[in-house]
């Protein structure tokens, strides 16, 4: 479940290798004009799962570059890191550093050890931020499915101490800028009886997994993992993207984040793809997107308007 299907990009893929991004695995090659620097462990465990890879402009730079981050998605079960095309599109057509970040799946450790991989993740980076010319004021995160989920709970659990675990070294964390959430599940409280296929009662289902039990026997960590739970006015910039044809996650789920975000008076985006599935891409989809970056990254102005957006 949540694993991601990307609609072919012949014309934007920008030179990289791989137009189907399936969750397969398979490592993407950093396009003409950046170099990839894979394998650092985050954790200091040796575990390939707690590692992350990034992808630095090969061109050198008298400023520190801003940062897109990456989280794979596959329902917590699946993908890896190497599933970067998307976010390769994306830094260079904005001459952004960019990082893919790795994290335990389900099938090793259950809930919340995702959350305190990728924040341990983020400490890393800010560590070694002026090592890679990074600027750690100036971060995007980016994330698919369960990586869609997991980015938006990095936005808005920041300071939530209860979320950081044990993992790698403590210190400081990057500034996150802004956040995109592509389909990502928002309130695992509500998610029950919207429509989606997924029954997280059945041991076969990644909430199930994710939670090591049924959904109704895990209502406080459920409430923990949800991104709508710790939503205050301090929160970054976020940008939805939900297919209203999704029958994973369903598109109730980014309506009720939206407003809460609304509520707390952040700024809240949402576009849907009217009659897209769990996952689409296209030309329309993708400037879009780019211009959010560009926006909180660069301070360019963007038209991002609420509404539907182009994806056949």
């Amino acid at each position: 479940m949540f694993r991601p299907l990307f609609h072919c990009l012949p014309l934007l893929l920008l030179g990289l290798n791989a137009c189907t991004l399936s969750g397969a695995g398979d490592r993407v090659e950093p396009p003409e004009g950046y170099i990839a620097v894979r394998d650092l462990d985050y954790a200091g465990r040796d575990n390939p799962r707690q590692k992350l890879d990034l992808y630095l402009p090969e061109k050198p730079s008298d400023k520190p570059r801003p940062l897109i981050i990456y989280i794979h998605g596959g329902g917590w079960e699946g993908g890896g890191k190497e599933d970067a095309g998307a976010l390769l599109l994306f830094a260079k057509q904005g001459g952004y550093a960019a990082a893919s970040i790795g994290y335990r799946l389900t099938d090793e450790a259950r809930w919340p050890a995702q959350i305190h991989d990728v924040k341990a993740a983020l400490r890393w980076l800010k560590a070694h931020a002026k090592d890679h010319g990074i600027d750690p004021g100036k971060v995007a995160l980016f994330g698919i499915s369960a990586g869609g989920h997991l980015v938006s709970l990095l936005g808005t659990s920041q300071g939530v101490k209860e979320l950081e675990g044990d993992v790698g070294v403590p210190g400081e964390s990057l500034k996150i800028r802004c956040v995109a959430n592509f389909c990502g599940p928002a309130n695992f409280l509500t998610f029950p009886g919207q429509g989606s296929v997924i029954d997280p009662e059945k041991p076969d289902a990644a909430i199930y997994k994710l939670f090591g039990g049924p959904l109704s026997r895990h209502q406080a960590e459920a409430k923990a993992a949800s991104p709508v739970s710790h939503v205050s006015g301090d929160d970054p910039p976020f940008l939805h993207i939900h297919g209203t044809a999704d029958r994973l996650v369903p598109l109730a789920q980014a309506l009720e984040f939206d407003a809460v975000l609304d509520k707390a008076g952040v700024e809240s985006t949402l576009l849907t793809g009217e009659g897209a599935p769990h996952v689409f891409f296209s030309e329309d989809l993708t400037a879009k997107m780019q211009a959010f970056f560009d926006k909180h990254l660069q301070g360019r102005r963007a038209d991002l308007r609420q509404g539907p957006v182009l994806w056949q």
